[in-house]
């Protein structure tokens, strides 16, 4: 979990994974790039928005726009060296 400006691991062993440590980094950018607060009302908005739109936890969590770049860019460990702020923006619809 990112916490603005730390990465919080719920294992010791999750330190050395790249791609888990990449995906909350992109996470600390995307905070970054909204000045912190206003990211977490749109992250628990879009959340609660995607629980009514699809009645199930798994899928209104993968389905938030800030998760959907973190999770398709999590493997790409130079994502945040590219310059593609804002990227969350520009997220294409996923199928469920």
């Amino acid at each position: 979990m990112a916490i603005f400006p730390f990465i919080l691991l719920k294992k010791e062993t999750y330190r050395k994974d790249e791609q888990i440590i990449n995906h909350e980094k992109i996470h600390l950018r995307q905070q970054l790039e909204l000045l912190v607060l206003p990211f977490y009302i749109l992250y628990l908005f879009n959340y609660f928005i995607n629980l009514i739109r699809f009645r199930k936890h798994d899928l209104a969590y993968r389905k938030i726009i800030f998760e959907q770049e973190a999770y398709d860019n999590e493997n790409d460990l130079n994502y945040l060296k590219n310059g593609k702020w804002f990227g969350w923006m520009k997220i294409k619809k996923h199928e469920n």
